[in-house]
């Protein structure tokens, strides 16, 4: 009897998954085969290619059938793909509220879930208005200082490695500068991962990007509500520990000895005493409920986490590809450098804020890095009620994920001619205006683009100026060219190392 009701639930289970696996066919939107169980992309799952290159791939074979939209599967839960700029544009905007969630897990006993990046609904607006005005010019350029303070110690660490002409890991280097930064920036806290690469900092950030396969099957398969019940926990319990005495700990010793610091940290503590990061009353937020005004210790926690992931990964993968295409193409470096150079000279050897952000050339170039490798290699999003695509019949149902390909967009010959050439050029306004909007999309676009845009441009901006007035950059032998993407990273990784030598450079006081 057991075996036979056993044999009944399997056969059920393999009709519920083909069934399920024929949503587009049904809908009349074009899809791709999918493997049974495994769905549209088993690459990823068996870990043949990575993340971002599967993505791009799909988008490829997609694109010469339809180029208005897709559909997919993750294992058997359809995924709606918008192909169209146009599309992706209204989706994002016009329509963005039917398009608020990331579709991330967050549960509030996994509370550094509960970040910005992962909430929905009212909570997300409401988290995202307290937060808004962390993020303006002013705020960054109170910060600036510090970057700069962390970058001029990554150029003396470089130095030494110019002095013996010995190559160097700039992914590694990379990572030890960013870490250095957020955790000044967001905890407070000198890490010194520059002077010192084994630093707790750097050990638990890594692990943070390290979700195991038995864990995304486990929220793509059960309601999050009853995972987060039971006590399940997306990030390792160690990780948490970690982050919430190192915040909580610098929120207590702050507001004993009344230390004021010009970093992210005040600001939120701004927030959780006085409801604004001013300290003035925020009419965007309801002021019916104080309990809404402020942030709690948790609250802090989570943010500062999500901080330190964004800034930490994503800018140093942005300098360390943009090193190896400024080396790999020298006419492009010179003339950067020239650029630096020439605008330090205007004031008076300083680097500044306002010319780290405003260099039009040095822009151009960390656009084309951001073209050629987006952090992010698509966009997430869950369709929060049932909508009808512009223009079609379809019908998009509540709770369906949607998968927005920016590395396909960003590497499709119809928007950027000879994609793997880095030209920036591209990002003159002439040749901007010639493109559809929404073809350029590294941090998103509409109400949920990276809150933190600005913070990530200006550690990496800050970064490449002070390297490249000092240094001229070439590749090492041990990098392999032409390179390859690792298959077990969200956000874009090189397959192997990237080695890269410094020369220094002669007269440029």
């Amino acid at each position: 009897m057991l075996v036979s009701l056993l044999i009944i639930a399997v056969i059920l289970f393999v009709v519920y998954v083909k069934w399920r696996q024929t949503y587009w066919q049904r809908k009349g939107v074009t899809s791709i085969p999918s493997m049974f169980l495994l769905g549209s992309s088993p690459e990823i799952i068996l870990k043949k290619v990575s993340i971002g290159k599967a993505f791009r791939m799909r988008y490829e074979e997609m694109t010469k059938i339809d180029r208005l939209h897709a559909g997919g599967y993750f294992f058997w839960d359809p995924v709606y793909v918008p192909l169209d700029p146009g599309l992706i544009k209204q989706m994002l905007t016009k329509d963005f509220h039917y398009f608020m969630g990331h579709g991330q897990y967050y549960h509030p006993k996994d509370h550094l879930t509960m970040n910005l990046f992962n909430l929905e609904g009212e909570p997300w607006k409401a988290m995202r208005t307290k937060l808004s005005p962390t993020f303006t010019s002013g705020k960054m350029k109170l910060m600036f200082n510090t970057l700069l303070e962390k970058a001029l110690l990554l150029q003396k660490l470089i130095d030494g490695y110019s002095d013996k002409q010995e190559a160097f890991l700039i992914k590694d280097l990379s990572e030890r500068y960013t870490t250095d930064v957020i955790g000044s920036v967001a905890f407070g806290i000198d890490c010194n991962s520059i002077e010192d690469p084994v630093s707790d900092f750097r050990k638990y950030g890594e692990k943070s990007f390290q979700i195991t396969f038995r864990k995304i099957l486990l929220m793509g398969i059960f309601p999050w509500n009853l995972l987060g019940n039971l006590g399940f926990k997306v990030i390792d319990i160690d990780v948490t520990k970690f982050f919430d005495s190192i915040v909580k700990e610098t929120v207590r010793y702050r507001e004993s000895n009344n230390i004021y610091r010009k970093d992210f940290m005040q600001l939120l503590l701004a927030l959780k005493n006085q409801g604004s990061v001013d300290g003035k009353p925020n009419d965007e937020i309801s002021q019916k409920n104080e309990k809404t005004t402020v942030l709690t210790d948790d609250e802090i926690v989570a943010q500062c986490f999500e901080f330190f992931l964004a800034g930490f990964e994503t800018s140093s993968t942005t300098m360390t590809f943009a090193l190896l295409e400024l080396a790999l193409n020298p006419d492009v470096q010179d003339k950067l450098r020239e650029e630096i150079v020439s605008t330090i000279d205007k004031a008076d050897g300083k680097i500044t804020y306002n010319d780290v952000m405003t260099m039009p050339y040095l822009d151009k170039v960390v656009n084309e890095t951001l073209r050629k490798y987006p952090p992010l290699s698509f966009l997430s999003r869950t369709c929060s009620k049932t909508y009808k695509v512009p223009n079609t019949d379809v019908v998009i149902d509540k709770g369906t994920r949607v998968n927005i390909p920016i590395w396909g967009i960003h590497m499709d010959p119809n928007y950027y001619p000879n994609p793997e050439l880095f030209d920036p050029e591209r990002f003159t306004e002439e040749n901007i205006a010639t493109r559809p909007d929404f073809t350029f999309l590294p941090f998103g676009e509409g109400p949920r683009q990276c809150i933190g845009l600005r913070f990530g441009l200006m550690q990496t901006k800050t970064g490449l100026v002070t390297l490249l007035k000092n240094f001229e950059f070439s590749v090492d032998n041990k990098t392999s060219i032409p390179i390859q993407m690792a298959g077990e990273n969200i956000v874009l990784h090189v397959k192997g190392d990237v080695w890269l030598k410094a020369t220094k450079v002669v007269n440029n006081n």
